[in-house]
């Protein structure tokens, strides 16, 4: 099934019937990714006196099962920015357009003085492509197919420092995706300066004027390497929970 898509007056083509899915599913084993010092997700079926929700239990016609999680921490989400706020702002509002142009860039952490794993400015800078596009994806160096199933919390993971998240601001970036943890460090004080950064936050207990209630970030997602850097169209697919971040399945589609 292939469509042409207008767009800053120039028409593409893709094919939807050719999805790349780079979100990480949520599974209740230790293949599960964990980051901040959670364990690991339950999925488990309803229990009422002697009835269990699980057809091959042989009490029940249906698997009926309870799901607890939470969305920062368990796998690909995406989230507004509610997630640093004094006032309740909920991703499902926040995301009002589900449809963008997007660049997919990959970026290998540079080390720091301090042994942090960095994403600077000037990588941002040196592979960054202006087109029009709306969002970018981030893909970090090395790129181990255990991203998927990776242990995170105590491990000072690496994160995007705020400068070029305020560059991808100015440069009109909306929805910015990264196959890590968080934009920011594990632990750094409460400070979130990529994500004030990107959200143009500069009082989280009185939100300002300019803040940019529409823009949203993904993290943990895994971009698979026979997916090449370029430009795609990208479907964010959101399950509509009223809460600063929900689950989420960002699909790439290749232009054709």
């Amino acid at each position: 099934m292939k469509a042409t898509i207008t767009y800053s007056d120039t028409d593409y083509q893709i094919d939807f019937s050719k999805p790349i899915d780079i979100s990480i599913p949520l599974i209740n084993t230790d293949d599960n990714p964990i980051a901040w010092y959670l364990d690991k997700p339950e999925i488990s079926p309803v229990v009422v006196e002697d009835w269990i929700g699980k057809v091959s239990e042989g009490k029940s016609s249906t698997n009926f099962n309870n799901i607890a999680f939470n969305p920062h921490g368990h796998g690909t989400h995406t989230e507004c920015l509610g997630h640093i706020t004094y006032d309740f702002y909920n991703v499902n509002e926040s995301l009002k357009e589900y449809f963008f142009f997007a660049q997919l860039v990959t970026i290998s952490p540079e080390v720091q003085q301090d042994g942090d794993c960095v994403i600077t400015l000037a990588q941002v800078k040196k592979v960054w492509t202006a087109n029009h596009q709306k969002a970018i994806i981030i893909r970090t160096t090395p790129n181990e197919l255990n991203k998927k199933h990776r242990k995170y919390s105590h491990t000072n993971p690496p994160y995007l420092c705020a400068e070029a998240a305020t560059f991808l601001r100015e440069q009109g970036i909306n929805h910015l995706l990264i196959d890590l943890p968080s934009v920011d460090r594990e632990e750094d004080g409460g400070q979130l300066l990529a994500h004030k950064a990107f959200w143009n936050v500069t009082d989280t207990h009185h939100l300002n004027d300019d803040a940019r209630l529409e823009a949203t970030i993904t993290e943990m997602i895994y971009v698979n390497d026979e997916v090449k850097d370029g430009f795609y169209f990208l479907n964010i697919q959101l399950a509509s929970f009223v809460n600063d971040a929900s689950p989420s399945k960002p699909v790439l589609y290749k232009i054709i």
